[in-house]
């Protein structure tokens, strides 16, 4: 006779209820990613003209919903103004090379002059040189002189230190960002955590925090006062979180599940709700549809990003973890050199794999789907589709045109 424990009986009540397991010991659920779903017209089209693409977060409206990332291979100074003045966002990572060093030649050609077996070696000797205040202040200043808004990245450990620098230097919106970010921190020293309440009161500008997958994280988190989300661990082109500590919820499933902790936090305040941005993951125009289609009301993108000529990682892209003394959790990827942020954004695409002429994408599928804003975008038809980016396509792949293009 087989006997069950208490635990035994719970799990397989869950399995009952229409969880799944992995054996006897452990319930799971199924997961998505923007590969396995595929968004689905409705009754109605519009003429794409009709598709209003803008967000507001904070005080701040912006014309377009996607934001570049803090990586110090995407976002400098001038791509941060570029940016600007399309009408998104450029994040300056105030913790990279730019903070570092004052002259930056030297050190990204060093970077892109490695090979593939010292590049971690060399950018953790990189990194090691120290944080200058003056030059938080005067990267943020050379930002604001361009009349558009301005916005850097700390970690939270940090925050408390150079986010008042930030502030009081003209910055507009302050990212707080780590691999993951939780409402509680234990701390072996004892020594206090990030009280991200307090914070968000006393800092004096909107504060977005990041990053976090779950429901009830994203719900307290959202209580706080933060002005934005980030959602997304792992996914980033060059990033190795998923494979160095096996972390990560695929993005379509992190995307909803944060999205419905916003619909809670709403039915609960009323009023506005801080803004949720999917982070990483995304590296063409139908992944920023899905995202969007799953509740971000905005997106972050790094790679596609690298790829313009105004980038200043000269054809490489780099994770914000790859300098770390002790455990790295990124890589060195080359994505090349293409074109200008400018065509990369807004168009028009030289290419027929949806890396450029982003907000034409969005806007086009939008007027597909017959949504003529991000708020009608958020409540399309998602179906579960895991070979919608393979069926019919043979000779695209076989060639790798279009699709097939790895």
């Amino acid at each position: 006779m087989i006997s069950h424990t208490a635990k035994d009986n719970k799990s397989l009540e869950a399995s009952e209820q229409g969880g799944m397991r992995i054996g006897l010991g452990k319930t799971t659920r199924r997961a998505y990613g923007f590969d396995e779903i595929a968004l689905v017209p409705g009754d109605r089209t519009l003429d794409m003209d009709l598709c209003d693409i803008s967000f507001r977060l904070g005080k701040y409206d912006f014309a377009v919903p996607i934001i570049a990332s803090a990586m110090d291979s995407v976002v400098d100074p001038k791509v941060a103004v570029t940016l600007g003045k399309l009408g998104g966002l450029g994040v300056m990572n105030l913790q990279g090379i730019q903070t570092r060093y004052e002259n930056l030649e030297e050190i990204y050609e060093k970077i892109a002059a490695c090979d593939n077996a010292s590049f971690v070696t060399v950018m953790q000797e990189l990194y090691k040189a120290p944080i200058k205040e003056e030059l938080i202040a005067k990267r943020i200043e050379s930002i604001k002189s361009q009349g558009v808004i301005t916005a850097v990245s700390v970690t939270p450990n940090v925050a408390e230190q150079y986010g008042p620098i930030a502030a009081a230097a003209g910055c507009d919106i302050l990212f707080v960002q780590s691999t993951v970010t939780g409402i509680e921190h234990k701390s072996v020293q004892g020594t206090p955590s990030l009280n991200l309440a307090r914070f968000c009161k006393t800092i004096g500008i909107p504060v977005v925090v990041g990053n976090c997958v779950t429901y009830k994280t994203a719900l307290e988190l959202l209580e706080t006062g933060i002005a934005g989300l980030l959602v997304g661990i792992g996914p980033g082109a060059a990033c190795t979180s998923r494979s160095v500590l096996g972390i990560g919820v695929p993005m379509a499933t992190a995307i909803a599940d944060c999205a419905q902790a916003k619909k809670t936090f709403m039915e609960r305040n009323g009023g506005a709700a801080p803004v949720m941005i999917a982070d990483g993951g995304m590296a063409v125009g139908g992944d920023i549809c899905k995202a969007i289609a799953c509740g971000a009301d905005a997106v972050m993108i790094g790679s596609p990003f690298a790829k313009a000529t105004e980038a200043p990682g000269r054809g490489y892209h780099w994770g914000m973890a790859t300098p770390s003394p002790v455990l790295p959790r990124g890589t060195r990827i080359k994505v090349g050199t293409t074109v200008s942020l400018s065509q990369i954004m807004n168009g028009p695409a030289g290419t027929d794999d949806g890396t450029q002429n982003l907000t034409g994408a969005l806007k086009t599928s939008m007027a597909t789907l017959g949504a003529s804003n991000l708020a009608e975008m958020q409540e399309v038809e998602v179906v579960i589709a895991p070979s919608i980016l393979s069926e019919g396509k043979v000779y695209q792949n076989a060639q790798q045109l279009g699709m097939g293009r790895k």
